[in-house]
């Protein structure tokens, strides 16, 4: 029922263009709100972007981000160089529903458990599938997936057709951003912009998603607090799993 109403949901997004910015002429950010019997034209611009090995910049839950197609691996590099993140630094991926994580990671946890966390501000790390592309993250045998709850992200990773590499819209290292005018300087570097408009009001959603390793079965490890620590852990330990 919930996946349900989602659905429903993006079936109202709709696109339009901002009013005049101070941004880069070529770029303009694209509004995403939801309005009555639209198509959801612009989450499948997106994710026609993506297919097409471009970098797009998408509204979550949490912050803004910057997405590729995790198994194009030229989409993967540009999306790096962008950042200016270092190659040994893992980039997460971003999926629309439950059973995609199967596909793509070893699950080491029941299925109730993903659902009381997902979607959700949070990213769960399991053993990656050799089905992931291999030179994505190639320094690790893990991988952290994301759902976020999200209706125009989540639209976008329903129509792209693969995993879709999500990392901060920032440059590495610098603060993330809870509104596009924030990563404005970026705006040359990407095929498109979606706004959804400042997604929180609180710095608190700056901290992005919580991370926790679920890689080894009976335990959990918690790599980065992040904006759901609290219900994160208290989900975790009920059903018996102990930090390491």
């Amino acid at each position: 029922m919930a996946r349900l109403c989602r659905l429903a949901q993006f079936a109202r997004i709709q696109s339009t263009w901002t009013g005049s910015m101070n941004v880069h002429p070529k770029v303009r950010p694209i509004r995403v709100h939801e309005g009555r019997f639209e198509p959801v034209q612009a989450a499948l611009n997106a994710a026609q972007a993506l297919q097409s090995g471009q970098v797009i910049a998408t509204p979550t839950d949490t912050i803004y981000g910057l997405a590729a197609l995790a198994q194009n691996r030229e989409a993967v590099q540009k999306l790096y160089q962008i950042k200016g993140r270092h190659a040994d630094k893992p980039i997460a991926i971003c999926v629309g529903q439950i059973e995609d994580i199967y596909t793509w990671s070893e699950v080491t946890v029941a299925r109730a458990v993903l659902e009381r966390l997902l979607p959700g501000p949070v990213t769960v790390i399991f053993r990656r599938k050799p089905e992931l592309n291999l030179e994505f993250n190639p320094g690790t045998d893990l991988v952290g997936i994301r759902i976020p709850d999200h209706p125009f992200i989540l639209a976008v990773c329903h129509q792209a057709q693969g995993p879709v590499a999500l990392t901060s819209a920032n440059v590495s290292s610098a603060p993330s951003t809870l509104a596009v005018e924030e990563f404005a300087a970026l705006f040359p570097e990407l095929h498109s912009v979606y706004d959804g408009g400042r997604i929180s009001d609180t710095e608190e959603a700056r901290l992005g998603s919580t991370v926790v390793d679920l890689s080894e079965p009976g335990s959990y490890r918690l790599v980065r607090p992040g904006s759901a620590r609290l219900r994160t852990v208290k989900v975790l330990e009920k059903i018996g799993l102990t930090p390491r």
